[in-house]
């Protein structure tokens, strides 16, 4: 019996070396590996030893070779392999244990460089392992140093692995080359995936979650291997793990908080952001941003886009949070933070990577891929369809509740005076819904407010209605059949509408 040892990650290889050697294995190996094996009295081959041929091209050509696949693809249940194998010269191999260069490692690597990521893409590697992967009922395949010491335990007990057992493991290895192979893609990738006719895409595992959206569902969270940052990476600091719809609520958070240039504050309840402030002292932003709905925002996630500060953590006293996100933490603030026994405390950073500029969705039969939404929007480009323009300040609210908007889900409805959405309505089939929905929740505070619609307004109701809870001003996209009849009904109540062209559903 032969087995074939060639591992990157040399964690735990003696032990399952040794463990195959006093199993009546005969081992073949490579050179770091060889040494490896043979630094700890384990008896040892080299490939070119076996294949009559030396390790060429830099190391690049070493297990490429008729007497390495043969010895793994030969089916033993054929007369025909056995007669050929046997022309050549060629044993069986058994056993082959292999893991790879580390591609993602190098080319996440700060200053890693087109020649570094090249040279670190394994060629033989994978080959073996698809190669004992296929013929995994003659063949026990292992990349998984995890599974060491379990297959270690069952060779020196004399055991055998069963069919299901082998497949399992064959299983492990077509999905560690698919995912290998779909991270080089990734990274080579120069434009949008959309561009091309198949699409892979590389996660890590980084956790089982409790269960999904209800106890009755399974729930996993997965990292793309190319990417750093974003929320699932997000450090915790304090608190319970973290459930699916905690991921979920923390990302509607985070990617909101983030988009703001400048201090922000962002509460989200059931992915929706609730409120959302800017200001430059960082209180005043969570305090505005909770009285913009402090009824949602109980039980729900803040986040902030600067350090959080000790006089913030201290303003939040006595409101029950989930999940609180930062960058970072004042020491004292996180000491006060940590005092609390449900909020889970996350330190975030902004996602970067490969697949950052996308959104994926499933759908039955298959997915959905855009582009995300980060048109670069200038208020020149708005048009002004009313006999009354706005105001420096209601420009200035336009500007904030068009940028709040498309992070809540259509139809929506943004209110907002000063830098603070004081209303908003989401989610409604029907875009009056979402208009009373955020008028009923800013209460007086709609008086003077703008607002802003993620599409077009379809009648004059619309306009009608939002008069009527003292909106001063209208933002929207424009292009309804009825858009003449509601410029009207906007210029008979004398306020001020611009078309800004864009539309942005966020279904």
């Amino acid at each position: 019996m032969k087995a074939l040892i060639s591992v990157y990650d040399k964690s735990g290889i003696e032990d399952l070396g040794g463990a195959l050697y006093r199993s009546g294995f005969e081992l073949i190996s490579t050179g770091g590996t060889y040494e490896a094996l043979s630094s700890v009295g384990v008896e040892v081959a080299q490939i070119s030893d076996v294949t009559g041929s030396p390790e060429i091209l830099d190391g690049r050509v070493k297990t490429l070779h008729p007497t390495i696949h043969g010895g793994i693809l030969g089916r033993r249940d054929i007369e025909n392999h056995r007669l050929q194998m046997s022309e050549h010269g060629i044993d069986n191999i058994d056993v082959v244990v292999v893991n790879l260069y580390p591609f993602v490692d190098t080319v996440l690597r700060p200053g890693s460089t087109l020649e570094d990521g090249l040279e670190n893409i394994d060629i033989g590697g994978p080959t073996m392992l698809r190669a004992a992967a296929k013929n995994f009922p003659d063949v026990l395949v292992v990349v998984d140093p995890a599974d060491y010491g379990w297959i270690s335990e069952r060779l020196l007990n004399g055991d055998s692995f069963s069919v299901s057992e082998r497949k399992k493991l064959a299983l492990k290895a077509f999905q560690h080359v698919s995912f290998y192979d779909s991270a080089i893609s990734t990274w080579l990738e120069d434009e949008t995936p959309l561009n091309a006719t198949e699409f892979t895409a590389a996660y890590n595992k980084l956790d089982d979650l409790r269960y999904g959206e209800n106890p009755h569902q399974s729930g996993a969270v997965y990292a793309s291997a190319l990417g750093t940052g974003g929320i699932v990476r997000a450090e915790r600091l304090h608190g319970l793990p973290m459930s699916y719809t905690n991921v979920l609520d923390a990302d509607g958070a985070w990617t909101s908080v983030t988009d703001f240039n400048d201090s922000a504050c962002v509460i989200v309840k059931h992915t929706n952001p609730c409120g959302i402030a800017l200001d430059n002292n960082q209180t005043l932003a969570y305090e505005k941003a909770f009285q913009g709905d402090s009824v949602s925002a109980y039980g729900g996630i803040v986040a902030f886009n600067r350090k959080l500060e000790v006089a913030t953590a201290e303003a939040m006293h006595g409101v029950l949070f989930d999940i609180i996100i930062a960058p970072s933490y004042e020491e004292d603030a996180l000491e006060i933070l940590r005092r609390r026994k449900r909020t889970r405390v996350l330190r975030a950073d902004v996602a970067t990577g490969s697949l950052t500029g996308i959104t994926l969705k499933s759908v039955s039969g298959g997915a959905l891929l855009q582009t995300i939404d980060d048109v670069k929007e200038d208020r020149a480009s708005w048009k002004v369809v009313t006999e009354i323009q706005p105001t420096d300040q209601q420009w200035k609210d336009l500007e904030f509740s068009w940028k709040c908007l498309k992070h809540i889900k259509s139809n929506t409805i943004v209110l907002a005076k000063d830098n603070m959405m004081v209303g908003m309505g989401a989610g409604q089939p029907n875009r009056v819904v979402s208009i009373h929905l955020s008028l009923r929740i800013a209460g007086d505070k709609s008086k003077g407010s703008s607002l802003a619609s993620d599409a077009f307004m379809p009648f004059a109701d619309n306009i009608d209605m939002a008069v009527e809870g003292g909106i001063a001003a209208v933002a929207q996209p424009g292009g309804s059949i009825r858009d003449e009849e509601v410029i009207a009904a906007a210029n008979r109540a004398g306020i001020a509408m611009v078309f800004t062209g864009v539309r942005h559903f966020n279904h």
